[in-house]
């Protein structure tokens, strides 16, 4: 075979070469759409006069938008090894606020979006400062920071908070789109393009991947740790804000306890993207890891599942998307190991088998 043919070319574990293409379908780099693609199957059997329809699709697509806003907003931070458990009481927060905001005080729709922005980003600073700034473990500091906005949201309200100006223009935000597609996804949608073009194009994301990989090596090339992480959980509170405003157009109401449960579907979204497409936290692999939970969702509740059924059906995942990656890195542990054993011993045992030595097992 011909230098040429060796690029376009490569070698499996057998020895046989296969087209470069092929390992792209692979079911560790895409199996998501597979199961995903199995989902879709197994509820239009179950389920033929329901599930497979226009409206199903439309009703899979727009739900999840606000969970993929929800776990968009973790990739970056993740990606520098912080985690960020208050996600799910500061959306709570930002839901309660824009109604309370709206329906109490009696605040235009606009102002009112834009200060519920400005706080989603003020819990990111804060965030930013008890977990960089005063150097608190990121797991226990955002599970305080959790804790607080959620009493703040109690002191604003601890019932759910309704009325007209929650259902006139500021309700259409959520319900005006094209081709029965809503605003809220195609905003998701750019969260994530603008998400993958940071971590693939820009000298920053590949940053932030270098400081989730080492910490101390980042520090000792230049990297200004601190400053991305600080900057990770800012971009965070701001992603979540909007999802508060969106979720309280949507539902068209202001609710203290409707934010937790987003928390679980957004890390278990966002650890199976990270198994897919390269094997770390991504924008697609998440997205279609959202699309994955969010057709389990609506295929259980279509087919008279238990409403149980659904949290259940996301904790799977998680557990599952666990259980992957670390599976994936053994097998990538394993496979480092042996290529560096092939080439150590490479050249004696060609010399001495005739064939087996790097020239047969390795392109040039």
């Amino acid at each position: 075979m011909s230098r040429n043919d060796d690029s376009t070319a490569v070698r499996t574990g057998s020895g046989r070469r296969r087209a470069p293409w092929i390992r792209h379908l692979s079911f560790t780099r895409i199996g998501v759409i597979y199961v995903w693609l199995a989902l879709v199957v197994v509820f239009s059997i179950w389920a033929p006069e329901t599930f497979p329809s226009m409206t199903t699709v439309r009703s899979v697509l727009n739900g999840m938008a606000v969970p993929g806003l929800m776990a968009l907003a973790l990739v970056v931070p993740l990606s520098a090894r912080t985690f960020d458990l208050s996600i799910g009481n500061a959306m709570g927060l930002a839901n309660l606020l824009v109604a309370w905001l709206l329906v109490v005080r009696g605040w235009d729709v606009l102002p009112a979006i834009a200060v519920t922005v400005l706080a989603g980003l003020a819990m990111g600073v804060f965030n930013g400062l008890v977990v960089v700034s005063s150097r608190i473990d990121s797991f226990i500091g955002t599970l305080a920071t959790g804790a607080l906005f959620a009493t703040v949201g109690s002191m604003l309200s601890v019932q759910t908070i309704t009325g007209g100006p929650l259902v006139g223009p500021f309700g259409e935000l959520a319900t005006t789109g094209f081709f029965g597609l809503h605003v809220p996804l195609f905003m998701m949608l750019v969260v994530a393009l603008a998400t993958w073009f940071f971590q693939a194009y820009t000298v920053t994301g590949r940053r932030v991947y270098a400081l989730g990989f080492s910490e101390r090596a980042s520090e000792l090339v230049g990297i200004r740790v601190r400053r991305l992480r600080f900057a990770g959980l800012i971009v965070t509170g701001l992603i979540v804000g909007v999802a508060g405003v969106l979720l309280a157009s949507s539902v068209q109401s202001g609710s203290p306890n409707i934010g937790p449960p987003y928390l679980l579907d957004a890390y278990a979204a966002v650890f199976l993207g990270a198994t897919q497409f390269g094997g770390r936290f991504n924008a697609w692999g998440t997205v279609a890891a959202v699309l994955l939970i969010a057709t389990g969702t609506n295929g259980i509740y279509l087919v008279g599942g238990e409403p149980w059924a659904q949290s259940m059906f996301s904790g799977v995942v998680l557990l599952l998307a666990l259980g992957a990656s670390n599976l994936e890195q053994a097998i990538r542990a394993r496979s480092w190991i042996r290529a560096k054993a092939r080439q150590r011993s490479g050249p004696r045992g060609g010399a001495q088998t005739g064939g087996s030595g790097p020239l047969a097992t390795a392109a040039p």
